[in-house]
């Protein structure tokens, strides 16, 4: 288990799927994930079948609550290419819709990070997010990633056409913004 101030992260065990997939499923939520049709208990648990075969490019989390030792979220590192050095990142926190907040997602993405750069020994870290999503943006800005790039009109969302932006942050400025 990865201990942080007020969340741990473990690995994802059968037993947090069906709330992981209710969490996924939220419209709110939905709409900021590139795979964003709901999904049932077979999909979730396929899903799980597959991750656990790809554990050497994924790394995926439930997110829990120190003081209450209950999941709240997930968070992982996705798509991990070893050769480059770089993985996608991706996290929400399910518990009381709150998405993405400053507290336990903030607490979340900084373990997840450290992990990924000073375990995985990682180069850089990225995540694609659609410009709507304001709270990541916030987040990201908070996590001291860049904004490395924006591809036009890649999301129809809501009868529009939304752009997506890529976050990213190298080792050397997490270990920068850490010190």
């Amino acid at each position: 288990m990865l201990k942080g101030n007020i969340t741990s992260l473990r690995a994802i065990e059968k037993k947090d799927l069906k709330s992981l997939m209710n969490w996924r499923n939220k419209p709110s939520f939905r709409q900021f994930f590139r795979e964003h049709r709901e999904i049932n208990i077979y999909n979730q648990n396929l899903w799980f079948k597959e991750y656990v075969k790809k554990k050497d490019t994924t790394h995926m989390f439930s997110i829990i609550e120190n003081k209450t030792n209950e999941l709240i979220g997930a968070c992982g590192l996705c798509y991990i290419d070893w050769i480059n050095k770089n993985a996608d990142f991706s996290i929400y926190i399910g518990k009381n819709n709150i998405y993405i907040d400053e507290k336990f997602a903030i607490d979340s993405a900084n373990i997840l990070l450290n992990y990924g750069f000073n375990v995985l020994n990682l180069h850089r870290i990225w995540a694609e997010i659609y410009e709507f999503d304001k709270k990541k943006i916030k987040m990201f800005k908070k996590l001291k990633f860049q904004l490395d790039g924006r591809h036009k009109e890649t999301y129809f969302f809501k009868n529009k056409w939304h752009d997506s932006l890529f976050f990213g942050i190298l080792s050397k400025n997490f270990s920068k913004k850490n010190k």
